[in-house]
């Protein structure tokens, strides 16, 4: 079976002092027995994940990034507050186990979880798996049956009625999404000025249509979902919920949809392929959209603006990242292309926004 999450030697600059998180654990974590052997999960460009492996039990901690950071964009409480919330009305999570926002504990906030044993996949479907074409569309349903699992749930009754301002959700995403991606600008990527003013113009009205507020996670992903090591058809598991919220289900379903590429997707999408959404038999990204709308009765008649969205918003988080590469705040090589890929999914942007009839 594919290794659960391999990990790998701590990044040069973002590494934990292990005297000072023995101590730290070791007393907030009553009975750890050992000394903490330290590596990094090396998915994810935006918070930093840690293995924490002591003799008799292994955890998770999750912090922000060293150097400037977006404001909101890094929050640990958030994360921790919807998992622990969610255990029983959606008990695909980890087990949450501790938070702190006291930097001298270990330089910045922080929490801790428990770890899962599952399956992640990456780019590929393992091939011991031995999916037919007929697999792996039922592997793309249950993706997206998940998530509209999670936009469905009561979030009333999990106690995160206050976790966000559903009403304007949708305009303070693309002001919001606008005014990051400007303040990270770099001389090499251009402004797409007109893209932004696009959107502005065509937030949706949220006096109209049937779509109520929901919970979203807000990186929703392949490789965010931990599946079930004897049955890749169950996730244990949703992952990395920093960016969750209460509000437009759809710009969480687009988020979602800006990563799933197929092969015969141009060039500007091909780039950012990190999933096996382009194998044989999954879904296209229409018949999601259709299945999701008949799963959930959610009218998605102005898709036009939900696409270009989850693009653009997938533009705006690649130029923060990019920003911090280019201001020597971070040396992730990963990055280092980033303001190539930006420029051609904008360009993509445009071509969205002169076929669409909004």
């Amino acid at each position: 079976m594919t290794p659960s999450n391999p990990t790998i030697d701590v990044r040069p600059g973002e590494e934990l002092d292990p005297k000072q998180l023995d101590l730290v654990l070791k007393e907030v974590i009553p009975g750890l027995q050992g000394a903490p052997n330290i590596k990094q999960f090396p998915s994810g460009a935006s918070n930093l994940t840690y293995l924490i492996g002591y003799d008799n039990r292994q955890l998770v901690l999750r912090r922000p990034p060293p150097g400037a950071k977006a404001a909101g964009a890094h929050s640990m409480i958030r994360e921790y507050r919807v998992i622990r919330a969610l255990e029983k009305e959606y008990p695909a999570v980890p087990t949450a186990i501790f938070y702190s926002n006291d930097e001298s504990m270990l330089g910045s906030e922080f929490y801790l979880m428990e770890k899962i044993d599952g399956v992640l996949v990456k780019d590929k479907i393992p091939a011991e798996w031995r999916f037919t074409n007929k697999d792996r569309n039922r592997f793309s349903k249950m993706v997206f049956d998940k998530l509209i699992e999670l936009h469905t749930v009561d979030f009333q009754a999990a106690g995160l009625g206050d976790f966000g301002k559903p009403k304007g959700y949708a305009e303070r995403q693309i002001l919001g999404w606008n005014k990051r991606f400007a303040n990270a600008q770099t001389p090499d990527v251009p402004g797409f000025e007109d893209v932004r003013e696009w959107l502005e113009a065509n937030i949706p009205d949220e006096t109209t249509g049937n779509l109520p507020a929901a919970l979203i996670h807000g990186d929703y992903r392949i490789d965010n979902l931990m599946l079930e090591p004897n049955d890749p058809f169950k996730v244990v598991a949703v992952l990395d919920w920093e960016m969750a919220a209460l509000g437009d289900p759809l710009m969480d379903l687009s988020n979602a949809l800006a990563y799933w590429v197929h092969k015969n997707d141009p060039p500007a999408l091909q780039g950012i392929l990190k999933q096996p959404s382009d194998a044989p038999g999954m879904m296209r990204r229409e018949e999601i959209i259709d299945y999701y709308g008949d799963k959930t009765g959610f009218d998605t008649s102005n898709w036009d603006f939900y696409e270009v969205y989850g693009y653009w918003r997938l533009i705006g988080i690649l130029q923060q990242l990019y920003f911090r590469y280019v201001n020597k705040q971070t040396q992730d090589q990963r990055f280092a292309n980033y303001g190539l890929s930006i420029t051609h999914l904008g360009e993509y942007c445009r071509t969205l926004i002169a076929k669409s009839s909004l």
